[in-house]
Protein backbone atom coordinates (compact mmCIF):
# COMPACT_ATOMS: atom_id res chain seq x y z
CA UNK A 1 0.00 0.00 0.00
CA UNK A 2 2.76 2.43 0.96
CA UNK A 3 4.80 1.55 -2.14
CA UNK A 4 1.80 2.30 -4.35
CA UNK A 5 1.28 5.65 -2.63
CA UNK A 6 4.99 6.45 -2.92
CA UNK A 7 4.90 5.73 -6.64
CA UNK A 8 1.97 8.09 -7.10
CA UNK A 9 3.83 10.82 -5.21
CA UNK A 10 7.01 10.19 -7.18
CA UNK A 11 5.09 10.65 -10.40
CA UNK A 12 3.94 14.08 -9.18
CA UNK A 13 0.40 13.33 -8.02
CA UNK A 14 -0.43 16.07 -5.52
CA UNK A 15 -3.44 14.24 -4.10
CA UNK A 16 -1.18 11.34 -3.11
CA UNK A 17 1.26 13.72 -1.46
CA UNK A 18 -1.66 15.22 0.47
CA UNK A 19 -2.35 11.72 1.82
CA UNK A 20 1.23 11.46 3.05
CA UNK A 21 0.89 14.88 4.66
CA UNK A 22 -2.31 13.83 6.45
CA UNK A 23 -0.67 10.63 7.70
CA UNK A 24 2.59 12.12 8.97
CA UNK A 25 2.19 15.87 9.56
CA UNK A 26 1.34 15.44 13.25
CA UNK A 27 4.45 13.32 13.88
CA UNK A 28 6.70 15.81 12.09
CA UNK A 29 5.14 18.73 13.94
CA UNK A 30 5.51 17.02 17.34
CA UNK A 31 9.16 16.24 16.60
CA UNK A 32 9.84 19.86 15.66
CA UNK A 33 7.90 21.21 18.65
CA UNK A 34 9.79 19.12 21.16
CA UNK A 35 13.11 20.04 19.60
CA UNK A 36 12.52 23.79 19.32
CA UNK A 37 10.19 24.37 22.26
CA UNK A 38 8.33 26.90 20.11
CA UNK A 39 4.89 26.48 18.51
CA UNK A 40 5.47 28.87 15.60
CA UNK A 41 8.94 27.52 14.84
CA UNK A 42 7.56 23.98 14.80
CA UNK A 43 4.96 24.97 12.22
CA UNK A 44 7.69 26.51 10.05
CA UNK A 45 9.82 23.38 10.34
CA UNK A 46 6.87 21.18 9.41
CA UNK A 47 6.10 23.31 6.35
CA UNK A 48 9.73 23.32 5.20
CA UNK A 49 9.97 19.56 5.75
CA UNK A 50 7.08 18.80 3.43
CA UNK A 51 8.25 21.33 0.85
CA UNK A 52 11.63 19.60 0.81
CA UNK A 53 9.96 16.18 0.70
CA UNK A 54 8.02 17.24 -2.39
CA UNK A 55 11.24 18.46 -4.00
CA UNK A 56 12.94 15.14 -3.21
CA UNK A 57 9.96 12.95 -4.15
CA UNK A 58 12.01 11.12 -6.81
CA UNK A 59 13.77 9.31 -3.94
CA UNK A 60 10.53 7.45 -3.24
CA UNK A 61 11.32 5.11 -6.14
CA UNK A 62 13.53 2.76 -4.13
CA UNK A 63 15.86 4.71 -1.88
CA UNK A 64 13.21 5.22 0.81
CA UNK A 65 12.20 2.14 2.78
CA UNK A 66 9.56 3.89 4.89
CA UNK A 67 8.10 7.38 4.54
CA UNK A 68 7.97 8.22 8.26
CA UNK A 69 11.72 7.97 9.03
CA UNK A 70 12.45 9.63 5.68
CA UNK A 71 10.32 12.63 6.64
CA UNK A 72 11.82 12.81 10.13
CA UNK A 73 15.28 12.70 8.58
CA UNK A 74 14.36 15.68 6.40
CA UNK A 75 12.94 17.46 9.46
CA UNK A 76 16.20 16.83 11.32
CA UNK A 77 18.14 18.48 8.49
CA UNK A 78 15.73 21.42 8.50
CA UNK A 79 16.27 21.79 12.25
CA UNK A 80 20.04 21.70 11.78
CA UNK A 81 19.86 24.47 9.18
CA UNK A 82 17.55 26.48 11.44
CA UNK A 83 20.00 26.14 14.34
CA UNK A 84 22.89 27.36 12.17
CA UNK A 85 20.88 30.38 11.03
CA UNK A 86 19.87 31.11 14.63
CA UNK A 87 23.52 31.10 15.70
CA UNK A 88 24.42 33.52 12.92
CA UNK A 89 21.50 35.73 13.92
CA UNK A 90 22.57 35.72 17.58
CA UNK A 91 26.11 36.64 16.58
CA UNK A 92 24.81 39.55 14.51
CA UNK A 93 22.45 40.72 17.26
CA UNK A 94 25.20 40.57 19.86
CA UNK A 95 26.97 43.34 17.99
CA UNK A 96 23.96 45.66 18.28
CA UNK A 97 23.19 47.94 21.27
CA UNK A 98 21.10 46.16 23.94
CA UNK A 99 17.34 46.66 23.99
CA UNK A 100 14.61 45.86 26.50
CA UNK A 101 11.68 43.58 25.71
CA UNK A 102 8.39 43.77 27.61
CA UNK A 103 6.32 40.55 27.67
CA UNK A 104 2.62 40.54 26.85
CA UNK A 105 0.81 39.50 30.05
CA UNK A 106 -2.74 39.71 28.71
CA UNK A 107 -5.06 37.09 30.21
CA UNK A 108 -5.79 35.43 26.89
CA UNK A 109 -2.15 34.43 26.33
CA UNK A 110 -1.23 33.25 29.82
CA UNK A 111 -1.95 29.62 28.99
CA UNK A 112 0.12 29.77 25.84
CA UNK A 113 3.02 31.36 27.70
CA UNK A 114 2.87 28.58 30.29
CA UNK A 115 3.02 25.92 27.60
CA UNK A 116 5.90 27.72 25.93
CA UNK A 117 7.86 27.90 29.18
CA UNK A 118 7.50 24.17 29.71
CA UNK A 119 8.63 23.39 26.19
CA UNK A 120 11.51 25.83 26.50
CA UNK A 121 12.63 24.04 29.66
CA UNK A 122 12.71 20.73 27.78
CA UNK A 123 14.60 22.32 24.91
CA UNK A 124 17.13 23.76 27.37
CA UNK A 125 17.79 20.33 28.85
CA UNK A 126 18.20 18.79 25.41
CA UNK A 127 20.47 21.60 24.25
CA UNK A 128 23.07 20.46 26.75
CA UNK A 129 23.45 17.17 24.89
CA UNK A 130 25.63 16.77 21.83
CA UNK A 131 23.63 17.35 18.66
CA UNK A 132 24.04 13.70 17.59
CA UNK A 133 22.69 12.49 20.94
CA UNK A 134 19.84 14.99 20.89
CA UNK A 135 18.72 13.91 17.42
CA UNK A 136 18.69 10.22 18.32
CA UNK A 137 16.79 10.88 21.55
CA UNK A 138 14.16 12.96 19.75
CA UNK A 139 13.60 10.43 16.99
CA UNK A 140 13.48 7.29 19.15
CA UNK A 141 11.96 8.48 22.43
CA UNK A 142 9.68 11.29 21.30
CA UNK A 143 8.85 10.37 17.71
CA UNK A 144 8.62 6.63 18.34
CA UNK A 145 11.02 5.34 15.69
CA UNK A 146 12.69 2.00 16.34
CA UNK A 147 16.48 1.78 16.17
CA UNK A 148 16.62 0.71 12.52
CA UNK A 149 14.19 3.44 11.39
CA UNK A 150 16.12 6.10 13.32
CA UNK A 151 19.32 4.81 11.73
CA UNK A 152 17.68 5.14 8.32
CA UNK A 153 16.50 8.69 9.10
CA UNK A 154 19.97 9.82 10.19
CA UNK A 155 22.04 7.74 7.79
CA UNK A 156 24.03 5.99 10.53
CA UNK A 157 24.43 2.35 11.71
CA UNK A 158 21.87 0.89 14.10
CA UNK A 159 24.57 0.24 16.69
CA UNK A 160 25.45 3.93 16.69
CA UNK A 161 21.82 4.80 17.39
CA UNK A 162 21.85 2.48 20.40
CA UNK A 163 25.05 3.88 21.88
CA UNK A 164 24.04 7.52 21.34
CA UNK A 165 20.63 6.94 22.88
CA UNK A 166 22.19 5.29 25.92
CA UNK A 167 24.52 8.25 26.45
CA UNK A 168 21.68 10.71 25.95
CA UNK A 169 19.47 9.01 28.53
CA UNK A 170 22.25 8.86 31.11
CA UNK A 171 22.98 12.56 30.68
CA UNK A 172 19.32 13.58 30.73
CA UNK A 173 18.75 11.81 34.05
CA UNK A 174 21.22 14.29 35.53
CA UNK A 175 19.78 17.30 33.68
CA UNK A 176 16.05 16.83 34.27
CA UNK A 177 16.13 17.91 37.90
CA UNK A 178 18.13 21.03 37.12
CA UNK A 179 16.16 22.16 34.07
CA UNK A 180 12.58 20.96 34.42
CA UNK A 181 11.65 20.64 38.08
CA UNK A 182 12.13 24.35 38.91
CA UNK A 183 9.89 25.25 35.98
CA UNK A 184 7.23 22.78 37.08
CA UNK A 185 7.35 24.11 40.66
CA UNK A 186 7.02 27.72 39.54
CA UNK A 187 4.24 27.15 37.04
CA UNK A 188 2.10 24.46 38.64
CA UNK A 189 -0.02 21.97 36.66
CA UNK A 190 0.19 22.11 32.87
CA UNK A 191 -2.84 23.67 31.13
CA UNK A 192 -5.27 21.07 29.78
CA UNK A 193 -6.40 20.76 26.20
CA UNK A 194 -3.34 21.89 24.22
CA UNK A 195 -1.67 19.25 22.07
CA UNK A 196 -2.31 16.46 24.56
CA UNK A 197 -0.43 13.96 22.39
CA UNK A 198 2.79 15.87 22.86
CA UNK A 199 2.79 15.39 26.66
CA UNK A 200 4.59 17.39 29.29
CA UNK A 201 8.38 17.78 28.96
CA UNK A 202 8.85 16.52 32.50
CA UNK A 203 7.06 13.27 31.74
CA UNK A 204 8.83 12.77 28.44
CA UNK A 205 12.31 13.36 29.80
CA UNK A 206 11.87 11.79 33.22
CA UNK A 207 10.48 8.47 31.96
CA UNK A 208 11.92 8.35 28.40
CA UNK A 209 8.49 7.12 27.33
CA UNK A 210 7.87 6.68 23.61
CA UNK A 211 5.00 8.70 22.18
CA UNK A 212 3.19 8.04 18.98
Amino acid sequence: MESSLNERVRSGEREAFAEIFDQHARVVYAHALRTTGDWAAAEDVMSLTFLEAWRLRAKLRGEVVSVRPWLLGIATNVLRNRARKARRHRDAMSRLPPHHAFPDIADEVVGQLADTERLAAAATALSQLKRSEREVFSLVVWSGLDYSAAAEALGIPTGTVRSRLSRARNKLRRLVEAELRPVADDMGPAPAGRHAAVGSPAEALATQRKTR
